[in-house]
Formats: structure tokens, C-alpha cells, sequence
């Protein structure tokens, strides 16, 4: 008797279809991790290099070294960035405090260079340099109209110069009498002084004077027996207001 079989399910699967089936098993095997224990050497081989460059592939190693190389860069930047922040600020500051210094040093000598022109405007000294009186304070005598001398004479050759003793303003210059070419300067501190038997005038009335300016040259003009300077201190401008020269000019820091 001939046997049948039956269709359905109890049918070998054919050729084709176990081909399909290993493929589609291998590849599952493949894809759990397991395929290099079922393939042959050679398969897993060739398999094993493709693996571990898709391993590479990823960027993933690559991500976490590009990542912390570039967070060293903007830190490195940074970091130079605060470095030349910090020397600019140094810079700036060292600059200040120099600047600083400079002035107060330049304030120091203009303030000390104005005490030292103060005190020299604000000195007095003696109308020649170097003399002596040869004639006192109220020496009598005929010589004088009012019987005594009102002022005093310093020694001095023809053409000696002759020095306004401070401070003041030319109230009078030209020729005045007995006393010849003379000069008389309303001092800062209100007194006058006056000069006298001079051989030149240098100044010209409302002309200002320093302590120590020449004023003019000695002489031998008005009533006079020689030259020499006459000197005279006085509390107004005219004649007759005489004080002690003498007392007057030590009064103000002169030696005589």
C-alpha cells in the first residue's frame, strides 16, 4: 500500500526555507552578542574588526576627550584673560599712585617755592652791599638846615649801586633839592624810604621794587662834600618825617 502524507503542518520545511531560518537565527545570535561562539574562527575574525571600529564609531571616547580638551581651552583663556585683567589694573594703579606722587611732589615745590619768594619779597637788605655808615643818624652841624642830619650816609664811591631796601612803589624820582637826584619808595608796610646825591636814576615813579633792585647809581649831587648814598627812613613822604634808619632797617632783619 502506498502511503500519503498528509499536508499541513508535519511537512518538512524545504531547503530554502532552513537557509532563511539559519540566517535569521545567526543573525539574532549576532545581535544577543553570542555569534563569535557559533561561527566558525575565520567568521569571527572577520567579524571582530568591523565590531571594534563600530565600537570607535561612536564618538562617544572621542565626545569625552574633545569635551574636556575644550573646557581646558576656555579655562586656559579665561585664566589669561583674569592675568591680563589683573596686570592692567596693576598697571593702572602703579600709574595712579606714580602720577600721584608726582603732583604732590610738584605742589611741594610750589608751595615751597612761594614761602621762599614770599619771605624774599617780605625781606630787607642794606641800600649798598658791603658798606658802613660813615655818618650817623641827627649828626649836628651847619650843613644840614636843620641842624642835624635826618637821615644816614653810607660809604660809597662814584657810581656804586644803590638797591631798594624792600618791597615798595616809586613815589618820587628826579632831582630834589639838596638832597641832588634822589628817589624815594613808599615801602609795603606804609613807611617811606629815601635815597639820596645820586648820580643816575634806574626807576620812574609808579614803577614797583623788589627787595635788592637796583635803583640807581651813587653820586655827588644836591649839597654835598663827596659822594656817598644818603639814606633816610620816614613815616610819611615829605621831608620831616625822619625816623632812626638805623633802628628801622635792623627792625626789619638788616645788619648795620
Amino acid at each position: 500500500m502506498a502511503f500519503t502524507r498528509a499536508t499541513g503542518k508535519h511537512r518538512r520545511p524545504s531547503a530554502m526555507s532552513r537557509k532563511s531560518a539559519n540566517i535569521a537565527g545567526i543573525a539574532t545570535l549576532a545581535t544577543a552578542g553570542v555569534v563569535g561562539t557559533l561561527a566558525s574562527p575565520a567568521l569571527a575574525a572577520e567579524n571582530a574588526a568591523p565590531a571594534a571600529a563600530s565600537v570607535e564609531d561612536t564618538g562617544i571616547t572621542q565626545a569625552i576627550v574633545i569635551g574636556d580638551s575644550l573646557a581646558d581651552r576656555i579655562d586656559a583663556q579665561a585664566a589669561a584673560q583674569q592675568h591680563a585683567a589683573d596686570k592692567a589694573r596693576a598697571i593702572a594703579e602703579a600709574k595712579r599712585k606714580a602720577e600721584a606722587k608726582a603732583k604732590e611732589e610738584r605742589e611741594a615745590r610750589e608751595r615751597a617755592a612761594r614761602e621762599a619768594e614770599r619771605k624774599r619779597l617780605n625781606s630787607f637788605v642794606a641800600p649798598i652791599e658791603g658798606s658802613y655808615v660813615s655818618t650817623g643818624y641827627k649828626t649836628g652841624g651847619s650843613i644840614w638846615s636843620s641842624g642835624s642830619h635826618t637821615g644816614i650816609d653810607f660809604h660809597a664811591g662814584m657810581g656804586t649801586s644803590v638797591h631798594a631796601v624792600g618791597l615798595g612803589t616809586v613815589v618820587e624820582a628826579g632831582y630834589g633839592g639838596a638832597y641832588g637826584n634822589n628817589i624815594v619808595i613808599r615801602m609795603n608796610d606804609g613807611t617811606y624810604t629815601q635815597y639820596g646825591h645820586l648820580s643816575s636814576i634806574g626807576v620812574s615813579v609808579g614803577q614797583r621794587v623788589e627787595p635788592g633792585q637796583q635803583i640807581g647809581l651813587s653820586g655827588n649831587t644836591g649839597n654835598t662834600t663827596g659822594p656817598h648814598l644818603h639814606f633816610e627812613a620816614r613815616t610819611g613822604e615829605g621831608y620831616g618825617s625822619d625816623i632812626d634808619p638805623i633802628a628801622y632797617l635792623r627792625s626789619h632783619g638788616v645788619t648795620i
